[in-house]
């Protein structure tokens, strides 16, 4: 039996811009999956992942199939042409904009080949990503196998930053699942009929991105959530965020966080708050329980995800889980 772990992510600043070419920053999270494989004697090879109650072998129809089978065939130069039996257990809600799918995707593939090295279990977790998501920028795959946080800029592989300590960080759901792919294509077309406003969208972000940067390399908290605030405004004037991650947002600058901002896709899923202390955000995460909805503290930093842990089941059947249990549709995350 072989095991392979990965991170869940979260964007400090930069999503859909670095899709263009924009860095963006993102960290890796304490929470994530773990996958195990074993051989099979015979084909084909299953897939199964408990929170989504998902069982599928490789030749299914469904989205989750062909997932699967790209990752198998990205990895066959490596693995074989036998047949594996995979176990994965998540710990993030998926459609959340918290890399769901990329570490899923993470996890299987150290697990059918623990010996890789960091670029090639990227590379085969891309194959995977581009099922669900179209045309992927790639950070996901980059953060969740590397945790710590990265400066990325397509195509990567990035640039890891040093954290000094960890950061505090309130992650709250919207109660909506989000769409990547849907939301980077309306960006696109934003990009057609409006070329010259959303370039100087995607310009103001690549100066937050560059001072994000700075605050981090300097350890200044207070900055880098003024930043994840100046973002935030941002992607609203893109028409990414909604009236719950706004609300979301004031909750948690009301509650003492240092800033916050909408994390992955918009448009639903995820806000992310940076926080002072754990204190500080686990009071943040009650705020949002009490306006009705979930949430939970983490902190970035940590050299590797604290998988599996007990799952709470409503996180990680929130956002598009259902829909993936069905056949994972483009966009889950």
């Amino acid at each position: 039996m072989q095991s392979g772990r990965a991170h869940g992510k979260v964007i400090l600043v930069g999503e859909h811009a670095v899709v263009h070419g924009v860095p963006a920053i993102a960290v890796g999270i304490d929470r994530g999956c773990v996958a195990s494989a074993r051989p099979l004697p015979r084909g084909p090879s299953q897939l199964s992942i408990a929170a989504w109650n998902a069982g599928i072998a490789e030749d299914d129809a469904s989205d989750l199939a062909r997932g699967y089978r790209a990752l198998l065939d990205a990895s066959r130069g490596a693995i074989g042409s036998g047949a594996f039996a995979v176990e994965v257990s998540v710990d993030l809600p998926a459609g959340a904009g918290l890399g769901c799918s990329a570490a899923v995707a993470i996890s299987i593939a150290r697990a059918l080949d623990p010996g890789a090295n960091v670029s090639e279990i990227e590379a085969r977790a891309m194959a995977w990503e581009r099922v669900f998501h179209g045309n992927p920028s790639g950070i996901d795959a980059a953060v969740c196998a590397r945790g710590g946080a990265l400066s990325y800029r397509r195509p990567g592989p990035g640039v890891s930053m040093a954290l000094d300590g960890v950061l505090h960080l309130a992650i709250g759901h919207s109660g909506m699942a989000a769409s990547t792919k849907a939301m980077v294509a309306s960006v696109a077309r934003q990009m057609e009929r409006r070329p010259e406003f959303v370039g100087e969208v995607f310009a103001s972000i690549a100066d937050i991105s560059a001072a994000a940067t700075r605050a981090i390399q300097a350890s200044d908290r207070e900055e880098l959530g003024k930043l994840l605030d100046a973002n935030q405004r941002l992607l609203a004037a893109l028409g990414l965020s909604t009236p719950d991650l706004e609300r979301m947002c004031e909750l948690a600058r009301g509650s003492g966080a240092l800033g916050a901002k909408l994390t992955g896709s918009g448009g639903g899923g995820c806000a992310v708050a940076l926080a002072p202390s754990a204190h500080v955000a686990r009071g943040i995460v009650a705020r949002w329980k009490h306006a009705g909805y979930t949430g939970f503290a983490t902190v970035a930093g940590q050299e590797k995800p604290v998988v599996p842990r007990a799952l709470r089941a409503s996180e990680a059947r929130s956002g598009d889980a259902l829909e993936v249990r069905a056949g994972a549709r483009a966009g889950v995350d």
